[in-house]
């Protein structure tokens, strides 16, 4: 969608909003990147998601080990969706949907989620 992935810009914003003091619990309700995911022999091969995933749970893993209270983390999204200004294009979830046939594949980054949480 050629959006700006920038890693480290998560942690600075936990910590930012760690150190007001009514803050007490920090949940991450939105996090993910949409990328030109490809049906392939059925499966879906999205190594950018996964390394999206790897490198920004790194740094909220970082924050979360320098006191920032972070009690959850949600990736955007499941399962592709209709995007309010975008429409069905920007694919963001960790299930490809088959708008047609509505089948539904889960990606490789399922797969690393599943085993990741394991």
């Amino acid at each position: 969608m050629g959006l700006e992935v920038h890693p480290p810009a998560i942690y600075h914003l936990l910590k930012k909003y760690a150190a007001y003091p009514e803050i007490k619990k920090i949940y991450v309700t939105e996090n993910g990147a949409a990328f030109p995911d490809v049906v392939a022999d059925g499966r879906v091969h999205d190594e950018g998601r996964i390394k999206f995933y790897q490198d920004y749970m790194a740094q909220v893993l970082r924050a979360k080990n320098e006191g920032v209270p972070v009690s959850g983390y949600f990736v955007w999204s499941f399962m592709d969706n209709f995007e309010w200004a975008e429409g069905f294009r920007p694919r963001f979830g960790m299930v490809y949907n088959d708008y047609t046939t509505q089948k539904r594949i889960p990606k490789d980054s399922a797969l690393w989620w599943r085993d990741f949480l394991a």
